[in-house]
């Protein structure tokens, strides 16, 4: 239930009146006794459904510009009345004033929102370093990034472009800041006593980011949804807005420190994952305004607002487009470079179990390939070390052998409309090996 109060302008009493009478809803009047803009202040409950139907009969009615309306949000009203007034406002969404507001306040101001969005970077990049997911997490609970999301897709239904405009600047700058600050941090940390040489792709939070397959699209559209939801009841935000920022942030910090270590690789595939789930979570976020019914007050404005929302919406799905055959390729890549590995593994240890290299022992195999090996052509370097004993006599083609097998099984790999050639080299290490009887 909602409160509404209403100061009434001078010579305006009969028309607020006959409105709330029409609608059924019991009210109070008090004198107003402070400056003479005003003759009454009107107070009545109605479901949060209600307001805005309410409130634009009373705007027709002309208290809008010279009045002002204080809509509260009640803990517990306890009327036998409620019920008749519930049945007659059915529905489950807030009013479109409550709906500005509420973006409004979760899109802080500037300065504000740069230093949580930054603080929460820090916090991100440390947590990718030190491969804690607790941290990331953590990190994301003070990211702002729920707001500008919001507020852009509200201000496109509405048609507000100053606020769908500051909605998407704060969004774009933001992850640009983001980025920035990671690369920045990432560039202080490197090769010094706070950070021991590391191969950023060799940590499983960062390789998650770089491996993005479709599956982080439903997550970016879940995101949005339930940000959308969030608003749309009047709950939840909060918690909703980590899950944006998981979405966002922790990749936007990977490209950072692809920049900072110089791997574009990682720049490139941590951006697409950025892009993609920036775009996803407004276009689910735009859907679900607009077909909760959220339209401009001013009727005349509407058509404007249709037009806008398709076209907003037709430019997302284009980009959705483009950006999954990116990412179409990413998966594919990343099915190529696990297939690699799995079977490396599989056919060596089958080789060697079937005695063709009398009692040499495979000690070890290991495979260095990635996704930029792949999107490079790049050849999937195998190492496999054996040992021997002793007197034992070392073939002398037993790598080309391992080579030749490896070839076979797995120098073609399909996934989807993909297909992906493999060059592999393999490198043989014997180790002389001793064993007690």
């Amino acid at each position: 239930m909602r409160l509404v109060q209403v100061l009434i302008p001078e010579g305006r009493r009969s028309d607020v009146l006959s409105v709330l009478d029409d609608e059924g809803i019991d009210y109070a009047v008090w004198e107003e006794t402070g400056r003479g803009d005003f003759e009454a202040l009107v107070s009545f409950p109605v479901p949060e459904t209600g307001v805005e139907p309410v409130l634009d009969q009373l705007y027709m009615a002309g208290i809008k510009e010279d009045s002002y309306t204080i809509v509260m949000s009640t803990e517990t009203v306890v009327s036998e009345k409620l019920g008749s007034l519930k049945e007659r406002y059915s529905g489950y969404r807030i009013s479109r004033d409550e709906l500005i507001a509420r973006s409004e306040d979760l899109a802080p101001a500037a300065s504000t929102f740069f230093i949580f969005l930054i603080v929460s970077t820090l916090i991100a990049t440390t947590g990718l370093l030190l491969d804690s997911a607790a941290t990331i997490i953590g990190a994301m609970v003070i990211a702002p990034l729920m707001g500008p999301a919001i507020s852009a897709s509200v201000g496109a239904v509405l048609a507000d472009r100053e606020m769908t405009s500051r909605g998407v600047t704060l969004q774009v700058t933001g992850l640009l800041a983001a980025i920035a600050t990671a690369a920045v941090f990432g560039l202080f940390l490197n090769e010094t006593v706070f950070l021991p040489p590391v191969d950023i792709r060799t940590i499983p939070q960062v390789l998650e980011r770089t491996s993005p397959n479709f599956l982080s699209l439903f997550l970016a559209l879940g995101s949005g949804i339930a940000g959308a939801v969030s608003i749309i009841r009047g709950s939840g935000s909060a918690l909703v807005g980590v899950a944006i920022a998981v979405a966002l942030i922790p990749p936007a910090a990977t490209a950072g420190l692809g920049l900072a270590w110089g791997h574009s690789g990682v720049v490139v595939t941590a951006g697409v994952l950025v892009l993609v789930n920036l775009l996803a979570i407004n276009l689910s976020a735009l859907i679900l305004l607009w077909i909760a019914g959220y339209r401009p007050e001013e009727s005349e404005q509407e058509t404007q607002a249709r037009r806008a929302v398709r076209i907003r919406i037709g430019t997302i799905v284009l980009s959705l487009v483009f950006l999954s055959l990116v990412l179409g390729t990413i998966t594919a890549a990343s099915f190529a470079v696990g297939s690699v590995e799995t079977d490396a593994n599989r056919e060596i240890k089958a080789m060697f179990d079937s005695g063709q290299f009398s009692d040499m022992e495979v000690e070890s195999v290991s495979v260095d390939y990635d996704i930029d090996d792949v999107l490079l052509n790049d050849p999937a370097q195998v190492t496999v070390i054996v040992a021997h004993g002793p007197n034992e006599q070392l073939p002398p083609d037993m790598a080309q052998r391992i080579d030749d097998r490896l070839t076979q099984s797995t120098g073609q790999v399909s996934a989807g409309p993909f297909h992906i050639d493999q060059d592999i080299v393999v490198d043989v290490v014997f180790v002389r090996g001793q064993t007690t009887r």
